[in-house]
């Protein structure tokens, strides 16, 4: 069984190579989309957005609210992508440390 003293050692590691995973996810690009492509939403796999883009044909004040619905399901297509790419980032980090069973991530 480790000691205390390398326990706190690999916690120390552990956080440390969380830190440079979040840092990593605003690097990861993913890109929701709606309408068939009409209505595109850029983002981070943590979640910022970068861009939003809209086809010429949606900007007619009649179909406002259809507008409105494809910008929503456009972003939560681009927020389910962005949680994805998160989650493979972290499992790719978390599968090279040699934590104790039981020991959580994040702390």
């Amino acid at each position: 069984m480790p000691s205390l003293d390398e326990i706190m050692k690999m916690a120390e590691a552990a956080q440390a190579q969380l830190a440079q995973a979040q840092e990593n996810l605003d690097k990861v690009e993913v890109e929701g989309v709606a309408g068939g492509g009409l209505v595109r939403i850029k983002a981070t796999a943590k979640g910022r957005i970068l861009g939003v883009s809209i086809d010429d044909s949606l900007l007619v004040p009649a179909e406002k609210s259809m507008l409105e619905d494809l910008v929503a399901a456009a972003i939560n297509d681009a927020r389910g992508k962005a949680d994805a790419a998160a989650g493979e980032q972290m499992q790719a980090m978390t599968s090279g440390l040699s934590l104790p069973p039981g020991f959580k991530l994040p702390f």
